[in-house]
Order: structure tokens, then C-alpha cells, then sequence
């Protein structure tokens, strides 16, 4: 059987995000950017947690690969200026020092994986799969939250009956208005959604629940 460490990874119909690594040791730096390029992965390398914090705001979503130790900043004091700064990307977290305490603290904190040095390829690949699936359905949420603010207060009540099956007059008698009025409200709605699907609609009320 060949190594898997020597063979190329088997596509993924998954979408694929940005790596963004950050480590002050530049022997684990450079070898992990060698580790990417091979497999196809773009990644973008910082020696230090500062550098990456003043270039964050303007980077495209992504997945982090965080040393836990490093000089002006940890990897988990990264993680909280981060949060401070409203990014939430999932972390994998590496490191050369270890412990029970420290994993305990990674994993509590929202931390994807927990890996030591020397990084195992095949787990640190496993990591970023499950870091881009954790990714794409954060995204999705915060479109979908972005998408069910735009709606009016009487656009609101009126998706939320939509859901629960009631058609145009039974939401005019509800609310008081008329057929007529209900209909452009939902017209409205599927202009600002994106679908006319009460299935749909159902659904991104769910996600956003999730959130909330």
C-alpha cells in the first residue's frame, strides 16, 4: 500500500478555504508551506500573531493553524483578539509543548483540533477538512442572518405564519389586512430572500434560531 503521507489527497466536492498559518518557529513555517503546496492548499504564512491581526479585517474567510506558543501572543490570546474582532474562523491549534491543560482549554474554547509537533499530515488534513465544513456553515448562517434582517417587522410575522403553512387569506385574517397586502408582503419577502419556498423559508429561520 503506498504512504498516504506520499500520495495525493482524493478531491473533495467540498469547498476548499484559505489557510492562514500562524507560527513563529520558522522551521514549522516553512515546512507546513512546503506540506500545503504540495497538496494544493493555499496558505498564507505569519511569523508573527501581530502581523496577522493588522491584516485580518481585510482577509477573505478562512481556516487558522495557530502555534499555542509564541512570543507577545498565544495562540488562544490570538483566538480572543480575534473574537474581539468578530472573526470566528475554526482553529486548529499546534504546539511543541503540550499538556492535558492546555487541550482541555483549546477544545473548551472552540478549538476544531489539537495537534502536536511534529504535525502528523494525515491529521492535520483530517483538521482542515472538518475546519472547512465548520467554515461553510458559518457562512452560511451569517448570509442567512445578513438576508432576515433586510425583512420589516410585518415582513417577519408574516414568514413566520408562512412556515407554519398558512396560506394568504388565513394570514389576512390573522393580522387584519388584506389578501392583497399579504400577497406583496410575500412577494417582497422572495425578492429580499431569494426563493419563494416555504421550505426554504423554514430553513433559514432555523439556522438563524441556531445562532440566536
Amino acid at each position: 500500500m503506498i504512504n498516504s503521507r506520499f500520495r495525493k489527497r482524493a478531491v473533495l466536492t467540498l469547498r476548499q478555504y484559505p489557510v492562514y498559518l500562524v507560527d513563529d518557529d520558522d522551521a514549522v513555517r516553512n515546512g507546513l508551506c512546503v506540506l500545503f503546496e504540495a497538496y494544493d492548499r493555499k496558505a498564507l504564512a505569519y511569523a508573527s500573531p501581530v502581523g496577522f491581526l493588522r491584516d485580518v479585517t481585510s482577509a477573505k474567510p478562512g481556516c487558522l493553524v495557530l502555534d499555542l506558543q509564541m512570543p507577545h501572543l498565544t495562540g488562544l490570546e490570538l483566538q480572543t483578539e480575534l473574537i474581539g474582532l468578530g472573526v470566528r474562523w475554526p482553529i486548529v491549534m499546534i504546539t511543541g509543548h503540550g499538556d492535558v491543560d492546555h487541550c482541555r482549554a483549546a477544545f473548551k474554547s472552540g478549538v476544531i483540533d489539537f495537534l502536536s509537533k511534529p504535525v502528523d499530515s494525515d491529521l492535520l488534513f483530517e483538521a482542515l477538512d472538518k475546519a472547512d465544513r465548520f467554515l461553510e456553515a458559518l457562512l452560511e448562517a451569517e448570509e442567512t442572518e445578513a438576508l432576515l434582517a433586510t425583512l420589516t417587522p410585518r415582513e417577519h410575522e408574516i414568514v413566520n405564519l408562512i412556515c407554519r403553512g398558512w396560506g394568504s387569506r388565513e394570514i389576512s385574517m390573522a393580522l387584519d389586512i388584506s389578501v392583497r397586502t399579504v400577497d406583496a408582503h410575500r412577494a417582497n419577502i422572495s425578492d429580499k430572500l431569494g426563493t419563494k419556498s416555504p421550505a426554504e423559508f423554514a430553513q433559514m429561520l432555523i439556522i438563524a434560531d441556531r445562532r440566536s
